[in-house]
């Protein structure tokens, strides 16, 4: 199965910038389908990036967060070539892992 997650990490000096698509539902639960029948939750529970064996970003989410998030973001370090290490959990317990070369 293809990876849900794109991501684009570029390196410029002391400071690498992270931006991730990820393709996920994220149904609240209180959206109703075409016959009138409540869609269940669906949602993205934790986001969590890793670059060289520790979190440098962490996201708790609910199921506030829109379709298909976008996150963008900046943290210090990381080298052209390393890696980072992207991965989610859902509500349902399904879960997506991806790494990334920084560019």
């Amino acid at each position: 199965m293809a990876s849900t997650i794109r991501v684009r990490a570029t390196s410029s000096g002391e400071t690498t910038e992270v931006q991730v698509l990820i393709q996920h539902p994220m149904d609240s639960g209180f959206v109703k389908d075409a016959k009138g029948e409540t869609i269940p939750p669906h949602f993205i529970r934790e986001l969590t990036f890793e670059y060289d064996g520790k979190n440098v970003f962490i996201a708790d989410w609910g199921a506030a967060v829109s379709k298909d998030p976008y996150v963008k973001f900046s943290f210090k370090g990381g080298k052209k070539g390393d890696d980072l290490k992207i991965s989610w959990i859902d509500n349902k317990g399904e879960t997506d892992t991806t790494t990334a070369k920084i560019q």
